[in-house]
């Protein structure tokens, strides 16, 4: 069948069950699940035929929200929180996997450039860092103590602190989006550029893996929490310049509503790494190795399950459960 004519057969079928999802107009979870294994069969066969079609982005679409709105009308008595930590956010994630993987390569280059820009200019970091604070970590690394800067302070103050500052960038990184993703580029600019040139400044020094060991304890968790608030600002524009089938302002309230649910995911993240870095990391000089690169590798290995491998699997076992037989 041609795509034209599989599309005209469906089109009806298509926006009735889209005004089903956001219409509100089916109140039966029962009758919506019925609609959604319609769905996914159009959306496998579109998979099959049109592999290259923007059929499927649509649908994929419609298929995901669908998911989302089952589970959310089900008659199960299932805890809302558990579901949207368990359900919502995964599957979110996995419908915009590529901003995901767009976040990281946009934040990563700039990393690079930082680096790369420390490496040939030797004015570079006290630019980006400051002439303080560069002076203060060489005095520092004189007294064998590279990250002493993260002792300064009572541990609730810093860990509050470093907290309340961690979220403010990552829903300014988001917000930021509104502007095409723009802004969100610009937020991940500074930050990667300014994670780029600080750790080249410590390999300039010879104290990278006395940086490293310290600072990526509450690091990987922070840093990547802002990643994936890129990922989430960048949803935000795209939504704007990027409507697909819907109305530009359509567009924009899904846009608003999933990235600010992606958005809420990473506040755990951020918190328990201003938590790490309020209280654990002062003590990075005085810890054997194995301590501070397993506090680095289990941090870094759950939140990267969490967004990057659960989500497939989630994705996966929804379609094994309803797959038609």
């Amino acid at each position: 069948m041609r795509e034209v004519a599989f599309i005209k057969q469906n089109k009806e079928k298509w926006l009735n069950f889209e005004k089903a999802i956001f219409g509100k107009t089916l109140k039966n979870p029962d009758e919506l699940a019925s609609l959604y294994i319609h769905l996914v069969n159009d959306l496998s066969y579109a998979q099959t035929y049109y592999p290259k079609s923007k059929t499927i982005i649509y649908l994929n679409n419609l298929a995901a929200k669908a998911f989302q709105k089952i589970y959310k009308t089900k008659r199960e008595d299932t805890n809302r929180v558990v579901h949207f930590w368990k359900n919502e956010v995964p599957l979110i994630v996995y419908q915009y996997r590529r901003y995901v993987l767009y976040s990281f390569i946009i934040f990563f280059s700039f990393v690079a450039i930082g680096a790369l820009s420390a490496a040939f200019d030797d004015s570079f970091v006290r630019l980006i860092l400051g002439d303080y604070y560069v002076n203060m970590t060489l005095e520092n690394i004189e007294k064998g103590d590279p990250v002493a800067v993260y002792k300064k302070g009572s541990n609730w103050g810093s860990a509050f602190g470093i907290t309340l500052n961690n979220l403010y960038v990552g829903i300014k990184c988001f917000i930021f989006g509104v502007f095409g993703g723009l802004g969100t580029g610009l937020v991940m600019l500074y930050n990667g550029i300014m994670l780029g040139s600080f750790q080249y400044f410590f390999y300039q020094e010879g104290v990278l893996w006395e940086s490293v060991r310290g600072i990526w304890i509450h690091g990987s968790m922070e840093i990547f929490a802002i990643v994936i608030e890129g990922a989430a600002g960048l949803i935000l524009g795209a939504s704007i310049l990027f409507p697909k089938t819907y109305s530009r302002m359509t567009s924009f309230k899904i846009g608003v509503k999933d990235g600010v649910k992606i958005l809420i995911s990473t506040f755990p993240f951020t918190i328990a790494a201003g938590i790490l870095e309020g209280y654990v990391t002062r003590f990075s000089n005085v810890m054997p190795n194995w301590l501070s690169v397993g506090i680095i590798l289990t941090t870094l290995s759950i939140i990267s399950y969490y967004y990057l491998i659960y989500p497939f699997i989630l994705n996966k076992k929804l379609k094994k459960k309803h797959a038609v037989i």
